[in-house]
């Protein structure tokens, strides 16, 4: 970039400055990350307001983002249709009659929820409603009760499909497929540690107990639930086989989730459908949203080459591969306490990718570190959506949850580690199954 007014210095320190004291103003991230860019347009003569409109729209110029709506349809139509009722019959079986019970339902429904619908806003929304007043009921205190629904509703954006996998993929240019299979096995590790933490947690303070099911039991509620568990392998195994696309994957898992709440389990009305499509509606129009005002000020970033000058600091350290992996995990990490997740991925991603490449990272290890960095920004203040939607919920403030939350978070910062030290957490599935998405 030549000929500009402003050096990349005095174009970060406005764009950043204008964004951060919006944000002390309380304006939403999405105005604030448009706004920010006005002055620029403004003061650079090449340049002009129209560009923001016209960058804005440019992003959502993507075949890959019309997945996100439909995934989010997909969950609605699942909570509707009584999918999600069978689903929690089915964990009751395999999990009650672990210590801390409901909480423990909880978590396992949450693993099953995220192989289908990829959205943790839409997971926190409806687990919150059908768990914490239940675990209320049950004598789990309000705060653990809260905590323990956002943590695992983050696992919706880690295990597949994931609309920030389908993001990632959009924006840098890695294999949706590898990405879907890289995050099994951190997604699943993450759970387990939750289960763990539920464990110590109603050893600790006495949460009740399920009695134990029968087999019987389990056969039927798995027989039951059969149809609904098929909706993550036709999803993720059309994408990894190359049977459709991403985007044609959320359209499929849309029709199935609709003939299973109408023809199968027959729980859904047209009132439900309307319900659900307007639900979507609303999600999926503030998601989209923020999609086109960051990458209107990625755009800006890129114009005046501000991530060069980010990285030329920063490469002079001379990390190596390990260190690198831990330096991009704690950017994400701060970022995602201000920013949503998809907006982070197209202005922070673009920036630390050139780092990334510089050490060798394997670009799905990269972009797992930086999904799975980001997915505990969903419960980290001030952003921290899912545990401000489930505080909501709870009728609590966000503040009395901080501590159980905070408490949760540092067994799943262990696997973030374990993530970073050891590749092939991420990259054995991939290596394993299609080893042609790698690289």
């Amino acid at each position: 970039m030549t000929g500009a007014v402003l050096s990349p210095g005095e174009a970060a320190a406005i764009l950043f400055g204008i964004f951060f004291l919006l944000l002390a103003l309380r304006v939403p991230v999405a105005f604030s990350l448009g706004l920010a860019c006005l002055p620029i347009l403004f003061i650079e003569p090449r340049l002009s307001a129209m560009m923001l409109v016209q960058e804005t729209f440019n992003a959502y110029n993507s075949f890959i983002l019309l997945a996100v709506p439909f995934f989010l349809l997909t969950a609605n139509l699942m909570n509707v249709g009584g999918i999600t009722d069978r689903l929690m019959r089915l964990s009751r079986t395999m999990v009650g009659h672990f210590p801390g019970g409901l909480a423990q339902i909880n978590v396992v429904l949450s693993i099953f929820f995220a192989g289908i619908s990829g959205s943790s806003t839409a997971d926190a929304a409806s687990q919150s409603k059908i768990f914490i007043e239940a675990q209320r009921k049950e004598g789990y205190d309000d705060s653990f009760s809260v905590a323990i629904t956002a943590v695992s509703a983050v696992l919706a954006v880690i295990i597949p499909p994931s609309i920030l996998m389908i993001g990632w993929g959009g924006v840098l240019t890695v294999s949706i497929g590898a990405l879907f299979l890289a995050g099994i096995v951190p997604g699943l590790l993450i759970g387990f540690v939750q289960m763990a933490t539920v464990h110590a947690y109603a050893k600790h303070r006495g949460y009740p107990t399920y009695p134990r099911s029968t087999w019987r039991e389990l056969v039927v509620a798995l027989s039951i639930s059969i149809p609904a568990l098929m909706t993550p392998m036709i999803i993720v195994g059309g994408k990894i086989f190359g049977w459709f696309t991403a985007t044609e994957s959320a359209c499929i898992a849309v029709l199935y989730a609709a003939v299973l709440s109408l023809i199968v389990y027959r729980e859904m009305d047209l009132k439900g459908l309307k319900e659900a499509l307007l639900d979507t509606g609303k999600l999926a129009g503030v998601a989209l949203f923020c999609v086109g005002t960051a990458s209107a000020f990625g755009w800006l970033l890129a114009y005046y080459q501000i991530p060069k000058a980010i990285l030329a600091g920063v490469g002079a350290w001379d990390m190596g591969l390990t260190t690198t992996g831990f330096f991009i995990a704690g950017v994400f990490l701060v970022v995602g306490c201000f920013l949503d997740a998809i907006q982070a991925i197209i202005i922070v991603g673009s920036i630390l990718q050139p780092l990334a490449k510089a050490v060798a990272m394997d670009p799905v290890h990269f972009a797992m570190i930086g999904i799975v960095s980001l997915a505990f920004g969903l419960v980290t203040p001030p952003y921290g959506l899912c545990l401000m939607i489930a505080c909501s919920i709870a009728g609590i403030r966000m503040i009395d949850a901080l501590k159980d939350t905070f408490i949760m978070l540092l067994p799943m910062l262990g696997v973030l580690a374990l993530v970073i030290l050891w590749p092939a957490v991420t990259l054995f599935l991939p290596s394993l199954i299609s080893p042609e998405f790698l690289r």
